[in-house]
């Protein structure tokens, strides 16, 4: 069987004509490169800035790949092969280091799919200075997570994470405050779990975001119920407000919850597609202003790692303050 390093070999002696192509005819400061190949969002991303108007996206393109990945994660090894084969075929070239990579990019999608990975690679992108967008989870843990925009404010490197179900056209509707000020929400996603990373960093992360994309940060409390088909969390603000999140692991998966606003009580619907977060993330390359704060970022980990925390001391109170200091 051909090892990972030599297929990653192969591919790119096969890649070096179309690499030398991609980046003659792409425009200087739209060259996108994707670092991982392990998820689906990377063949996405790419379908979308490839194959989309240039004005779509402000004329960024993925050019390039290097296509890394995790081995512990049950089925990478095979995503990886299938997602290389994939993108190529919108004319990404495939390099065999990161080093390569930033060589011929402008701006960085880091889109490896195990967080346990997030913080070597990142640390290889800081002398290049090039904005990144970092995929979920940012890290496998929250003290990786604040160490990463610890770095990239030291090294003045524009970063941005986000999950697309943030930009929802209702969610995005209720957050700013079509219906008046928001007085509490309950949002549900599916929660499968992966036994290598915290239990909401995996996937339950997509359905927190939602939660925080309409109520906001301030988050002061924590209580999880936790059984092996279900989990909720509340969240109690400092303003009094309580939101509540339900990751499922049993019966049908979807997204959605209920906003609870001055005006109106408003049902927030699921997911809608890629393009809301990629002219997000087109639009902070442009710019180098990430259009979620490092701070919002860091609470929804916060929020994740203490959840994680009450469920360790059977459902009591945890504060996203205390878990913050055990990052120091």
């Amino acid at each position: 069987m051909t090892s990972r390093r030599a297929f990653i070999q192969q591919t790119s002696l096969a890649g070096m004509a179309l690499y030398t192509r991609a980046r003659r005819n792409s425009p200087a400061g739209k060259r996108v490169g994707i670092i991982g190949l392990d998820t689906s969002h990377s063949i996405e991303f790419t379908k979308l800035l490839n194959s989309a108007a240039i004005e779509s996206y402000s004329g960024y393109k993925v050019v390039c790949a290097y296509p890394c990945g995790s081995t512990a994660i049950p089925g990478n090894s095979e995503r990886i092969k299938a997602n290389t084969e994939a993108i190529q075929q919108y004319g990404v070239a495939i390099v065999p280091s990161i080093e390569q990579l930033l060589a011929g990019t402008d701006v960085i999608l880091l889109e490896t799919n195990d967080g346990h990975t997030h913080t070597e690679q990142f640390g290889q992108l800081l002398k290049a200075g090039k904005p990144v967008f970092i995929d979920k989870p940012v890290a496998a843990s929250l003290t990786d997570v604040v160490n990463i925009f610890n770095l990239a404010r030291a090294g003045n490197i524009p970063v941005y994470s986000s999950s697309a179900l943030r930009y929802g056209a209702n969610v995005q509707a209720a957050a700013m405050g079509k219906f008046g000020k928001i007085l509490g929400a309950a949002v549900h996603s599916p929660a499968p779990l992966e036994p290598s990373h915290p239990d909401f960093f995996w996937y339950g992360i997509h359905g927190i975001e939602m939660l925080f994309t309409v109520m906001g940060t301030g988050c002061n409390t924590v209580r999880r119920v936790y059984t092996e088909h279900t989990d909720v969390v509340i969240g109690i603000w400092e303003d009094g407000r309580i939101g509540v999140y339900t990751g499922t692991r049993q019966g049908k998966f979807d997204y959605g919850g209920i906003v609870f606003c001055e005006k109106e009580i408003y049902t927030l619907d699921g997911f809608s597609g890629y393009g809301p977060l990629l002219k997000s993330i087109t639009q902070f390359f442009e710019t180098g202003e990430a259009p979620v704060s490092p701070g919002q970022t860091i609470e929804i980990y916060a929020f994740m790692e203490a959840a994680d925390e009450s469920k360790r001391q059977d459902g009591a109170a945890v504060t996203l303050k205390s878990v913050l200091q055990n990052t120091n």
